[in-house]
């Protein structure tokens, strides 16, 4: 699961606090869920996505309405009789508030790929007290977090004497490992065969929304959006058929 912006008519943005320097919203999100099967490892050990296994749901609505379009589908796709299920996301909260709602017994795991964003952005906070040595000390933290040992990463940073204001930012900084620490084994998930990144969702961020939303110059309506990218996940998910068995706008022929 994942979410992306979408830029939208200032209609549907009003008084929405964004990223732009005036502090308004230029964009509204739209949250992507991809389900799929994986039930092999390729010759290095490498989880391998089953050919075709992949379906794709989106809305544009708040997390509530996502979490169920992504549950209906995992029971659609038979997730009851699944051996193992996982959840995949790059540490969002609303991603594990609905994992724990609508899959309690799934596993969890943060994309490895933002977890390492993350322990970067920690080396560049704690880079002026370690000066040369700062790039030895992130790669002994990367490996750290490799090797998911999240303890041994947090006691390395609080060790560090750092200059006054911040332990703050440090305290923050660290929350993040600390509340993802069991979703951060990545080297018993990887003695699984589990997937560690969320790659399939990010190429579907891409590909199915922002190939057709995010191009130069689009403005949507929400209701425009919403639409567009339904088919989208329709056509995506080899369904497409499904929903041009009787047109709406067309009469029967006499």
């Amino acid at each position: 699961m994942d979410g992306t912006g979408v830029p939208t008519v200032p209609a549907d943005t009003a008084r929405r606090a964004g990223k732009y320097p005036d502090g308004r919203a230029r964009t509204r999100e739209v949250k992507l869920g991809v389900l799929f099967t994986q039930t092999s490892v390729d010759q290095d050990g490498y989880p391998v996505r089953d050919p075709g296994s992949s379906s794709y749901v989106a809305t544009l609505q708040a997390a509530p309405h996502f979490g169920s379009l992504v549950y209906a589908e995992a029971r659609r796709r038979g997730s009851v009789a699944a051996h193992q299920l996982i959840v995949l996301g790059d540490g969002a909260p609303w991603i594990w508030n609905l994992a724990d709602k609508h899959f309690p017994g799934a596993t969890q795991i943060v994309d490895l790929y933002h977890a390492r964003e993350h322990c970067h952005a920690l080396g560049a906070l704690v880079a002026p007290v370690l000066g040369q040595d700062g790039s030895g000390w992130l790669a002994e933290r990367l490996a750290d977090l490799d090797r998911g040992d999240v303890g041994a990463l947090v006691t390395a940073a609080r060790k560090l004497d750092l200059p006054e204001g911040t332990p703050e930012a440090l305290d923050k900084a660290l929350g993040y490992f600390e509340t993802n620490a069991v979703r951060m084994r990545y080297a018993h998930f990887r003695e699984l065969g589990h997937f560690v990144g969320s790659g399939a969702v990010e190429a579907g961020c891409k590909a199915v929304v922002g190939q057709r939303l995010k191009l130069s110059g689009m403005r949507w309506s929400m209701r425009g959006a919403a639409g567009i990218v339904t088919l989208r996940c329709q056509e995506a998910s080899g369904r497409w058929e499904e929903i041009w068995n009787r047109l709406d706008n067309q009469t029967s022929a006499a």
